[in-house]
Formats: C-alpha cells, sequence, structure tokens
C-alpha cells in the first residue's frame, strides 16, 4: 500500500483545534482508507458508511446514534444527509465533548447547500486529491501522468485495464454520484459537456462558445461547469487582476483536475496517443499545477493574463508573498517577454519554470527552470 503521511499529519492538524474535520476529495481518491489508518490508531472508534442501508438505518435516530458515542466518529460520503450537519454543530457545542469526528464526503460544502454555515468555526477542511508525485516516486512520474492519481487507475495491472476503471469510473460518477446529489441532468448531457471541457483544458473559459456547441444557455453552462468543479472533477483556476492599467483577463481557466481522467475523455489511451496529441503541452501543464498546489497546501492560486498576450500559468500566494510558475513541455525552456512582464507587473518574489527534463537552472535571478520533482521541496526553500 502507498503511504500518505502527509495527508495524514494534515487531519490531525485539523484535530488539534477544530471537534470536526472534513477530509474532502472525488470519489475513490483513498478518504476511506485514510479514515480506516487513523482509525487504527484510536482506542474507540464509530463508523458509518451512508451508502450502506444497515448504517443508514443505525442513523434513523442520529441524535440517539452519534450523541452516545466517544472517541473518533467517522460518517461517510456525509453529503448524502446534510441534514447531519446541523446535528453535529450541536453535539461539537458540547461541554467536554466526548468525541471527535471525521467526515468524508465526495461534494464541496457549496454544493452540499448549508454545510458550511452549518459547522461554522467548528470544522476544518482538508482536501484530498488522489496520488500525487511525492507518495509514489519520481522514477513513477510518467505512470503517474498517463493514468492520474486515483488509486485505482494508477495501481491497474496494465494501461488497458487502467483505462477501463476510469471508463466505468465516470459512467458511474455521471449516473448514479450526480443525481444523488439532487441534480437532475441527463448523464449523456454532462458527460458531453465534460468531453467539451477537456478540449478546452488549460483554456480561459469561454461560456457563450461552449453554450453553442451544447445547444443550452450561457447560464446553463456555468451551472455544468459549477457541478464538475464542486464535485472535484474540474478546477476553475480564477484569474488575478488589479489596478495595472492594462485589460486583464476576468475569466478563469479550465483544467480537469485529474490527467487520467483527461486522457480517458480525450481517448488517449498509451504514451504513444498522449505524445502525439495536440494537448500534450495542456496536458502538462494541467499534471504540474496540480502537483504545485499540492505541495503548497493553497487555495490562493491564480492565473494572470493580458488582452495584450502576456500570461502567467499560475500564482500562489505564500508566507505573504507573490510566486509564479510556468509549465513547459520542453528539454530547455528559455526565458520569455511574457516571464519578465508577470515579474514586473505583478511583484513576484521569484519565478519558476517547471519541465519535465532533471536539471534546475537559472535564467537570471528571480527565474528559475527547475524539474517537476523539485516542486514538492519549494515550500521549505521559501521559508
Amino acid at each position: 500500500m502507498i503511504q500518505r503521511p502527509r495527508a495524514l499529519a494534515r487531519i490531525e492538524r485539523v484535530f488539534n483545534t477544530h471537534p470536526v474535520a472534513a477530509l474532502l476529495g472525488p470519489r475513490q481518491c483513498g478518504k476511506t482508507t485514510l479514515a480506516r489508518i487513523i482509525a487504527e490508531g484510536e482506542p474507540r472508534t464509530a463508523y458509518f458508511d451512508l451508502e450502506n442501508p444497515v448504517d443508514l438505518r443505525r442513523l434513523s435516530s442520529p441524535m440517539r446514534a452519534l450523541g452516545e458515542l466517544s472517541g473518533l466518529v467517522i460518517i461517510d460520503e456525509v453529503q448524502r444527509r446534510p441534514e447531519l450537519l446541523e446535528l453535529l454543530r450541536v453535539l461539537a457545542d458540547r461541554p467536554e465533548n466526548p468525541a471527535r469526528f471525521l467526515l468524508l464526503g465526495s461534494a464541496s460544502p457549496q454544493l452540499v447547500k448549508g454545510a458550511s454555515e452549518s459547522l461554522a468555526g467548528r470544522v476544518g477542511f482538508i482536501d484530498l486529491s488522489g496520488f500525487d508525485l511525492d507518495e509514489v516516486g519520481v522514477e513513477n512520474r510518467d505512470r503517474l501522468w498517463l493514468r492520474g492519481g486515483f488509486p485505482r487507475s494508477y495501481l491497474a495491472e496494465d494501461d488497458a485495464s487502467s483505462m477501463d476503471w476510469r471508463e466505468g469510473f465516470i459512467r458511474t460518477f455521471l449516473e448514479r454520484d450526480i443525481p444523488q446529489l439532487g441534480i437532475t441532468i441527463p448523464a449523456e448531457t454532462l458527460r458531453r459537456f465534460w468531453t467539451m471541457v477537456s478540449h478546452y483544458h488549460g483554456q480561459t473559459w469561454n461560456a457563450a462558445q461552449i453554450a453553442r456547441s451544447l445547444g443550452a444557455s450561457e447560464n446553463t453552462a456555468r451551472r455544468y461547469l459549477d457541478i464538475l468543479a464542486g464535485a472535484y472533477m474540474v478546477r476553475a483556476l480564477p484569474p488575478w487582476f488589479e489596478n495595472l492599467r492594462k485589460r486583464q483577463v476576468k475569466a478563469p481557466k479550465v483544467y480537469v483536475r485529474d490527467s487520467g481522467i483527461l486522457h480517458s475523455l480525450l481517448q488517449l489511451r498509451s504514451w504513444e496517443d498522449m505524445h502525439g496529441h495536440p494537448k500534450l503541452g495542456a496536458s502538462w501543464e494541467g499534471f504540474a499545477i496540480e502537483q504545485v498546489i499540492t505541495a503548497f497546501d493553497t487555495r490562493d492560486a491564480y492565473f494572470w493574463a493580458t488582452h495584450a498576450g502576456a500570461e502567467l500559468d499560475l500564482m500562489i500566494m505564500a508566507r505573504g508573498k507573490r510566486f509564479g510558475f510556468e509549465f513547459k513541455y520542453a528539454d530547455a525552456p528559455g526565458r520569455s517577454r511574457s516571464m519578465s512582464i508577470s515579474l514586473e507587473n505583478l511583484g513576484l518574489e521569484h519565478l519558476w519554470v517547471v519541465y519535465p527534463g532533471e536539471k534546475e537552472y537559472q535564467l537570471d535571478a528571480k527565474i528559475t527552470v527547475i524539474p517537476l520533482e523539485a516542486v514538492r521541496r519549494l515550500p521549505d526553500r521559501i521559508d
């Protein structure tokens, strides 16, 4: 089994300050496995899986079932019973609360109505994706990129089995998981939209263009994007803009968050298929962006672009400073005019160019080219 010590440490940090920890991420990304590992170290644990009819019956009287428990209480797929969150607020506020609650969910609080408000101030959130490069090892980078980070996809016997698993995952997500959230959209319609997003992967969101292709309104296209983003399938990277006396892009960039799911939607079954596809560079960009955001464990992530053509793939805030990232699928990236403009206009502390090579080298005092595997060490380097 692949160890995930960083994720376990983040959960424990949340429990140091909150009675409730919410571990959120897409289905099948390893949340339940992590919860069971934590439970093994607890003297008393109660586990409820809200997809299990027996556990649902156990919670038919939730106050009686949960109110008498102590130790660690795990509630899996909590988005299926959002009304429990109001009860957990009451239980978490008890004097000398004898229990701490670990909630596992496959939908963001914004997608589950009232989730954020119900437990405000009592819950800490931990975002979990699939395996990252730090967990699988640098030597497995290309396998992780092709197959994505979902454990069963990454660990499949071969690329064909991995692709089959991902196809089944997409179908189940559309036909079962989305309706369970109370969203009534035909599965084929949402799959068409998701496939369109895969072709726009790494590009600025254009609701009008996608809506025309879909034969729907712009509001409908935005709603579909919100649904996929709320279920952790798509990342809508927000734009950064400020008063620079320049016309700046104010629409997000869209990415399919898991590279393996992207390749399934694009029908890229092998390394050769991926390398012959025009989306190769965009696939690398999205894959690397997820590694950077995971390494920095941040939500302060943006892109920046002007209508004149200057652009920065990713800007993150860390230690009160701005850091920039460019992602180049090239043997030896060089300095560009866009990098210089980004450094000057945004006041970046440093800009890193992430590429698939092995050597780190300087382009100037504030621009460094680094291999992807060096990203995991950057948070320590900027302390």
